[in-house]
């Protein structure tokens, strides 16, 4: 059974002036294998993004209350265990993601319309994340179709499927 996420609130330390990369640093080295780190900052940590994922995480960040930020730094999956499109680039050089879509609650084909629908309104070589409830094995011909690729796997407890779209070429 996957362990739960451990979460860690910087917010007091950044409110009294602190640096909370000890503590952050000290909170990884403590996880247990294959747990998360849920993050709260007063503030998008877009500096740790890297340095986490030179630890071997992923992460998933949105804005909450007045302003504040949550992250959820999650382990990286190895290649065996992910699902990339054929085509695909190695996705764990692609940009971060531009756009994110939480898209766990809705009933199929919702899901797969607003991830087509998002990928209309990207650029070329922007990534797309979305957060579905199952894996979504009718998108990912249309996905090809449009000349996007694709990186997905699981979420450690089974809940939710990762997807990234990498938008491709505009085609004719």
């Amino acid at each position: 059974m996957a362990l739960p996420p451990y979460e860690l609130d910087v917010r007091p330390i950044l409110k009294n002036g602190g640096e909370p990369f000890q503590a952050i640093m000290h909170a990884v080295q403590s996880l247990g294998n294959g747990q998360s780190l849920r993050l709260l900052a007063t503030f998008r940590p877009v500096p740790l993004f890297q340095v986490m994922a030179g630890r071997g995480y992923n992460h998933i960040d949105r804005e909450i209350d007045d302003g504040d930020w949550e992250v959820l730094f999650t382990p990286k999956v190895g290649a065996s265990e992910a699902d990339v499109s054929e085509d695909a680039e190695e996705p764990a050089a692609w940009p971060e993601p531009e756009r994110y879509l939480d898209l766990v609650e809705l009933d199929p084909p919702e899901p797969m319309v607003r991830v087509l629908a998002a990928t209309e309104k990207m650029e070329p070589g922007e990534v797309l994340f979305a957060l579905l409830s199952r894996e979504p094995v009718f998108l990912f011909p249309e996905l090809k179709k449009r000349g996007h690729q694709w990186a997905g796997n699981l979420s450690e407890d089974g809940g939710a499927y990762r997807l990234l779209v990498r938008i491709g070429p505009r085609l004719g």
